[in-house]
């Protein structure tokens, strides 16, 4: 199969790459345990450290503001240090928070190092999909950026199990330690992969960048691909913040920042946060049922994720999106309606049953759409010179709406009750979908010089269409 060049889109992926995406992906391990981690640590905390209601809350979202400086801060280093060193940053950062709240001996330290911590989840959480996009083959490219997504997922299974594991000692401690283990591999595997191609011949290293595709490609013809992308960075001009209001920019940036912010308005993280709550809502008061229930319904999004690794570059992402999308509000209506009418289904715990069907359904709509698909389009649709800061803007969005919705659940169960909370969550996601309807582009198999070139020439995304992947 070729490109609008003439070049050939190879579909192999060589064990070299395999390699290089699978240890970058493990950022994603990182930043699902961390995040998820807390959840379980945050009991034996708030009694080791008297916390009253209002601190446990700000150690419990400490870490959304680290992350949202990291995405501030990482966009300009992934653009100026390069992917390789950002992430290699992040994993230091990650090894020196989580030295710093193991050591803790009260509540400030602990912050200082769970902000840290959020600061290095902040530049992993984008610049390892950029990684991966830049060295992934244009047919394979979603799957293997939903690889990041999918750790993501097991990181935060991993972390339930780690706190159940400490549960009966209290140990929370240990619990965030066991976080050093995956940031070890991450550091010590970065070391020694190379930066991206493209970044490198955005830097004119062509040299390198000729001996990085050729290993990550599997053979020595390269200079198809090598001059797609020496002419996507000629017809470039800048880098600079300023340039993200170009006209070819400016609509690959709202397609981001509204899949951002909708991805957590959605409500996403109330799920991932307050799900023993929830379950505790609905009936189940034990301690131990409710977070039995909540890794089931981890261990349901990692499945889905599985599906959409597969799914993602056969289908597309605008199928998947759509999809998911309409899911998830139909799964929200019915949690909603299930505590509408509580009164009438509480007897034989069928409250209970909606509610575990309901946010199963949820999380697996989620884990097969708005998730995955996220993250890997804003890999794809920013042109190159900008493409970490624009990452970046799109990555702040979502930490900050992400910081918005979990610091706001439990106040609007308050005013609106459960029923009119989930029912919100559903009219957002109804206006997600008629959103990507009508602006999100097909990016399935084009290679990121086509995708870029499309919106240089001012054409809308709609107009983008992907094309099939063709046979390995």
């Amino acid at each position: 199969m070729k490109t609008q060049g003439g070049t050939v889109k190879r579909t192999a992926l060589t064990l070299f790459a395999s390699i290089a995406v699978a240890v970058a992906a493990v950022g994603g391990i990182l930043f699902g345990y961390d995040t998820g981690v807390i959840s379980g640590a945050i009991l034996f905390i708030t009694s080791e450290f008297a916390l009253p209601p209002t601190l446990e809350e700000i150690a419990t979202s400490s870490v959304l503001v680290g992350a949202i400086l990291g995405a501030i801060a990482g966009g300009l280093l992934a653009d100026r240090a390069g992917r390789r060193l950002s992430i290699i940053a992040a994993s230091a950062a990650f090894l020196a928070g989580t030295g710093i709240v193991v050591v803790a001996a009260g509540l400030p330290v602990f912050l200082a190092g769970r902000v840290l911590i959020g600061m290095a989840i902040g530049v992993a959480s984008f610049v390892v999909p950029l990684y991966i996009s830049e060295i992934a083959p244009s047919a394979l490219r979603g799957g293997m950026v939903s690889i990041n997504q999918l750790f993501i997922t097991l990181g935060i299974l991993i972390s339930y199990g780690v706190d159940y594991l400490f549960s009966s000692s209290g140990d929370w401690r240990a619990m965030f330690a066991l976080g050093a283990v995956p940031a070890a591999v991450l550091l010590v595997g970065m070391l020694l992969l190379p930066d991206s191609p493209r970044w490198l011949a955005s830097r004119q290293q062509t040299d390198r960048a000729t001996a990085v595709l050729q290993k990550i490609r599997g053979t020595r013809e390269v200079s198809g691909e090598l001059d797609d992308i020496r002419k996507s960075i000629k017809a470039q001009k800048g880098g600079r913040w300023s340039d993200l209001l170009a006209p070819s920019v400016r609509m690959p940036l709202i397609v981001g920042l509204g899949l951002a912010v909708l991805q957590q308005l959605t409500g996403i993280n109330t799920v991932i946060y307050y799900a023993p709550t929830i379950f505790q809502f609905a009936g189940l008061h034990s301690a131990g049922a409710s977070i039995a229930a909540t890794a089931g319904v981890g261990t349901v999004n990692v499945l889905a994720t599985a599906a959409a690794v597969v799914l993602i570059d056969r289908t597309g992402r605008r199928p998947l999106l759509l999809a998911g999308i309409a899911g998830m509000a139909v799964s929200l209506a019915v949690l909603g309606a299930g505590f509408a009418f509580s009164g009438a289904v509480q007897g034989g715990s069928l409250l209970g049953l909606i509610t575990a069907v309901s946010l199963t359904a949820y999380i697996a709509s989620f884990a097969i759409g708005l998730g995955p698909v996220f993250w890997l389009l804003i890999a794809e649709i920013y042109p190159l010179n900008v493409r970490g800061r624009a990452m970046s803007v799109a990555t702040v969005a979502n930490w900050a709406a992400n910081f918005l919705i979990t610091l706001t659940f439990l106040t609007l169960v308050g005013i609106l009750d459960q029923a009119g909370v989930f029912w919100l969550y559903a009219l957002v996601s109804i206006i997600a979908w008629f959103f990507v309807l009508r602006l999100v582009p097909e990016t399935k198999g084009l290679t990121l010089e086509e995708i870029e070139e499309h919106f240089r020439a001012g054409r809308h995304p709609r107009e983008l269409k992907g094309v099939a992947r063709p046979r390995d």
